[in-house]
């Protein structure tokens, strides 16, 4: 019964939730799996079944965050996305000079809050924040012109500002970011010659901070530059490293999948792959579950894709549209991503699959994106719920109409008065009845 009603009170797209409760629960069993090569060396005991239950918490965690921000009014969130990104860019200045090492690597990417011990990754809540800020400019635009100059200082400054807070540390998020904010205003209309200036305005950035980098190499604002460069550079060869062992680790797993796979559970690569319940848990799906379990989890998210485009065209508004978009769609990207990187289309970038990947503040930063989503179907859904409820209120209404002038009629024809005057008497129609 409980149950019922907490189903009952799941508003928005169902469509949207029964996919995202599908790759939910299709994450158990390849965590589970995956997690093997940390119980062994972190543990030491190979017991998986305390990774399991993590993975389960955060999910459990995460379905809370939608549940609850999906009650909100997203319109909130456009309030929230100006007072929130100054306080991002404290928060991301803070990690980028006292960040903290996960298992010795990405030093300036995580921030560990005090007293409670749990570490997140400050840019994911950044791209959220900048996402709906850029949604909520657009929106705001679109019915008037605007020029280069203004826009330039209402929307590229703070854009610029957070990239710049989070590329020395992880350029492949700072790419992606970069590539959907320039989407999202390809979709809100911007002026395209706009974006070409962006374009060569980034370009030039860049390589004025590669620059700084060659002439500034033990600065630690610069530290993570050589790896994200040496990863470009030696992406597509044969050349010894880290990020060799782990493709070439990913590439045996998926040739050894084969078409059905060896059976869940039954992997051997998890034991090589450092980074096999995470960045490259696809790989390890195609191993055990072959090429229909690799294509599944495809369809799964290019599905996704397409309710975020029905969502968004339905949108009764163009900020909720702008923010199905700018909010869904980099999940689904950094899905590909992820995928491409396990069969080496791109080199190693370091990010998750979303919903499936083991991890805490990534699957609770996708959940609140995704409960924002969430919340602009909810919307829509309401007020296709008030039309139908007007519609059957104004029938109801109709159907009495007509009810009363059935009996009228009825009662005029089988009466035993007549509004004409047949006799002497003029007052007799009114008499007799």
């Amino acid at each position: 019964m409980k149950l019922k009603q907490l189903l009952s009170n799941l508003k928005g797209d169902k469509v949207i939730w029964s996919f995202l409760a599908l790759l939910a629960l299709f994450s158990f069993m390849p965590v589970f799996s995956a997690s093997t090569n940390l119980a062994f060396g972190r543990d030491g005991d190979g017991n998986t079944l305390g990774y399991l239950v993590k993975h389960l918490a955060h999910l459990g965690m995460g379905f809370m965050i939608i549940y609850f921000v999906h009650k909100v009014p997203y319109h909130y969130f456009r309030v929230i996305s100006r007072i929130g990104l100054p306080v991002v860019w404290g928060l991301l200045a803070l990690t980028l000079f006292k960040g903290t090492n996960i298992g010795g690597a990405n030093a300036s990417r995580w921030l560990q809050l005090p007293f409670i011990g749990i570490s997140f990754q400050t840019s994911s809540i950044a791209a959220i924040i900048l996402y709906i800020y850029v949604a909520r400019y657009l929106s705001k635009t679109r019915e008037t012109p605007v020029t280069f100059k203004a826009s330039f200082v209402e929307l590229w400054i703070p854009v610029f500002i957070t990239l710049v807070l989070i590329l020395p540390a992880n350029f492949s998020t700072t790419a992606l970011m970069f590539v959907m904010v320039v989407m999202i205003a390809f979709v809100g209309k911007y002026q395209l010659k706009y974006i070409g200036y962006i374009m060569g305005m980034a370009i030039a950035g860049l390589l004025i901070f590669v620059a700084l980098s060659k002439t500034f190499p033990d600065s630690k604002f610069f530290s993570r530059v050589d790896t994200w460069i040496s990863r470009i550079e030696n992406y597509g060869t044969d050349k010894e490293g880290e990020d060799e062992y782990q493709i070439n680790a990913a590439k045996t797993a998926i040739a050894s999948g084969n078409f059905t796979g060896v059976g869940p559970g039954k992997s051997v690569q998890r034991h090589f792959l450092p980074q096999s319940s995470s960045d490259f848990i696809y790989a390890i799906i195609v191993e055990e579950y072959g090429l229909v379990g690799g294509l599944g989890v495809l369809a799964l998210y290019l599905l996704l894709l397409f309710r975020f485009v029905i969502a968004a065209h339905k949108a009764n508004t163009l900020f909720g549209k702008l923010v199905v978009i700018s909010l869904g769609f980099p999940l689904i990207f950094q899905a590909l991503i992820n995928m491409a990187v396990a069969v080496e289309l791109l080199p190693v970038t370091g990010q998750t699959l979303p919903l499936i990947s083991s991890g805490g503040s990534s699957i609770w930063m996708t959940c609140f994106a995704l409960g924002i989503i969430i919340n602009v179907t909810k919307k829509e859904e309401e007020i296709e719920l008030e039309q139908k409820e007007a519609a059957k209120r104004e029938e109801a209404l109709q159907r009495l109409i007509d009810q009363e002038l059935e009996a009228d009629d009825k009662h005029i024809e089988t009466g035993n008065y007549s509004i004409q005057d047949s006799s002497k008497n003029p007052m007799d129609a009114v008499i007799n009845k």
